[in-house]
């Protein structure tokens, strides 16, 4: 089984992101995958995020997103998390803007490995310490570093 802290790398974690709207959200998400792997399309990273939006908000409540789709071109799943300076609408299940996010991006046929993966996220951020120890992080390796913690049973 994949491990959250086997797809998500000290240099995808990062605190103080500005927010701006969903969209610049999306975008810089976009731009961080596509710095560190430069194999990827920023620009397919940034379309495939969007389209996935259009399908359903990935806005999960409690001022979480999980943002993430398949693809093209994409060999193992890659997770990024990002912590906003200041909250952004999502169109979230509950209305609550969102400053947590955690991003997925799959291969292609990634089937069930995706889907477990997004229910280990899920349930992760599901709980009210785990999502209070994120906002307080004081830097992007605390913040890498308090999933694999959480990962760890710690």
């Amino acid at each position: 089984m994949i491990r959250l802290e086997n797809i998500l790398t000290p240099g995808r974690s990062l605190v103080g992101v500005p927010g701006g709207s969903k969209k610049r959200v999306l975008e810089q998400i976009a731009n961080l995958v596509a710095r560190e792997l430069p194999d990827l399309d920023g620009q397919d990273i940034f379309e495939s995020l969007v389209a996935r939006e259009k399908l359903g908000s990935t806005g999960f409540g409690n001022g979480i997103a999980i943002p993430h789709c398949r693809l093209p071109g994409c060999t193992a799943p890659i997770s990024a998390l990002l912590r906003l300076d200041s909250a952004v609408d999502f169109d979230a299940i509950d209305g609550a803007p969102v400053d947590l996010l955690f991003v997925l991006l799959v291969p292609e046929a990634a089937t069930d490995e995706h889907l477990e993966l997004l229910r280990q996220i899920a349930s992760m951020l599901d709980r009210s310490e785990v999502r209070e120890q994120l906002r307080h992080a004081p830097t992007s390796e605390r913040l890498y570093q308090v999933v694999v913690d959480v990962q760890n049973g710690r």
